[in-house]
């Protein structure tokens, strides 16, 4: 008879916490819904993503990430836990994200309430820093995808039914470095 210290399974802090992830995904979905279980997640994504935000405005010692700042900030946030993300594009109207690799890993396969926590962590930290974002998850790996195509929206348009909305109050948020005002 074996001893359970002497067997090879793959259980570790990392898959232990992205099974119980999948799991309270799993039984939301099953339970209320997609699309209740999507709106759930996002309520954590976005505190998740307010504490991330203020880890990388401490970090810098600024009080608002430039869009460009952001951008490359949720490039690294999903690099250090990770994912593997990279810019397609940017301008001033939109940020274009790929993804080869969830931070969720196989976890993720099914499961697409889970992508709330990346179109909440983004939208938030877009939002808090620009003053607003729509998040539209054009390609997922959740849903069979080979990878990832996020487009974080940073101005109020056509594309507005396409993803979920962020906002921030613009009047609390900081001018940019170099700029005497808050944009519009």
């Amino acid at each position: 008879m074996g001893h359970p210290v002497d067997v090879e399974i793959d259980l570790d802090r990392d898959v232990f916490l992205r099974t119980l992830v999948r799991e309270l995904a799993t039984s939301l979905e099953s339970v209320i819904g997609l699309e209740e279980a999507s709106g759930y997640i996002s309520v954590v994504g976005q505190a998740v993503g307010t504490q991330i935000d203020e880890m990388y405005l401490k970090a810098l010692g600024v009080e608002r990430l430039s869009p460009e700042q952001v951008a490359a900030a949720l490039v690294d946030l999903k690099r250090r836990i990770k994912g593997d993300f990279y810019v397609i594009e940017q301008d001033e109207e939109k940020i274009v994200l790929g993804n080869r690799a969830c931070p969720f890993a196989e976890k993720v396969l099914g499961r697409e309430s889970m992508c709330m926590m990346t179109s909440n962590v983004f939208g938030t930290i877009a939002a808090r820093n620009l003053g607003y974002a729509s998040v539209e998850l054009q390609q997922t790996i959740a849903r069979g995808d080979a990878g990832c195509r996020v487009v974080v929206h940073l101005v109020p348009g056509a594309e507005v039914g396409l993803g979920r909305e962020y906002f921030a109050d613009v009047d609390a948020l900081p001018p940019h470095p170099g700029s005497g005002s808050v944009p519009a």
